[in-house]
């Protein structure tokens, strides 16, 4: 991945550590492999997504849930890759049990089969853009975007904006609905609430850098 400068708010050596390289206890960290440490903090995310998933506001077609928050904490926690694969574990996870919002669950959610032709679900392209959104929100917290408030909120906002890039279109192709249709539908009634989320999540970050003792204006 090409970063320009500007991007990058961290000294070379500091770029690539997240608040979730502080979530394991050192005693514990010693006992397990780099690797184990890694996987158990991507179920971790998996499962936080989960648990935010089932606060829901019930909207047709798409309802107001907390996953979005939760896939926020998790990308910049975790990181890129962590958090990417958490998101995306968390999207598997839903084939299978009752994970996504509302208890729901499916591959239907994404596509789906009516009368032999193949259908989308109107949630799929934001279950999809989670995955994409942990990955950039992560990469954007291992530049350091997540040390401040101002840096987070950017970040948060990125995120947002690209769940929406694959969810609006995705509902669409899957509803029918024109642009206006779907942005009415599918963006517009949640902007309110996303700016609360990404209000908590972007105080939340700093607050965690200073509770570990990195300041911000000490790094």
């Amino acid at each position: 991945m090409i970063v320009t400068p500007r991007l990058n708010r961290l000294p070379a050596a500091e770029r690539g550590i997240t608040i979730g390289d502080f979530l394991v206890p050192v005693t514990l960290g010693e006992r397990i492999s780099t690797r184990a440490r890694h996987v158990a903090l991507m179920v971790a995310g998996a499962l936080f997504i989960a648990l935010t998933a089932q606060i829901v506001v019930p909207l047709n077609p798409v309802p107001i849930t907390g996953q979005t928050l939760g896939v926020l904490l998790v990308g910049g926690a975790l990181g890129s890759k962590r958090g990417g694969f958490s998101a995306l574990l968390y999207v598997v996870l839903g084939f299978f049990l009752p994970v996504y919002a509302g208890h729901a669950q499916g591959i239907g959610h994404i596509i789906g089969s009516t009368d032999g032709h193949l259908v989308l679900g109107a949630t799929g392209g934001y279950l999809i853009g989670f995955v994409f959104t942990a990955a950039i929100v992560g990469r954007l917290a291992e530049l350091g975007w997540d040390r401040n408030v101002v840096g987070a909120v950017a970040a948060f906002v990125v995120g947002n904006l690209v769940i929406y890039a694959f969810g609006v279109p995705w509902l669409m192709l899957a509803t029918g609905l024109n642009i206006n249709g779907a942005v009415a539908a599918g963006l517009t009634p949640f902007l309110f609430a996303d700016g609360l989320k990404i209000l908590a999540a972007a105080a939340l970050f700093p607050a965690a850098w200073w509770l570990v003792g990195r300041r911000p204006a000490e790094r």
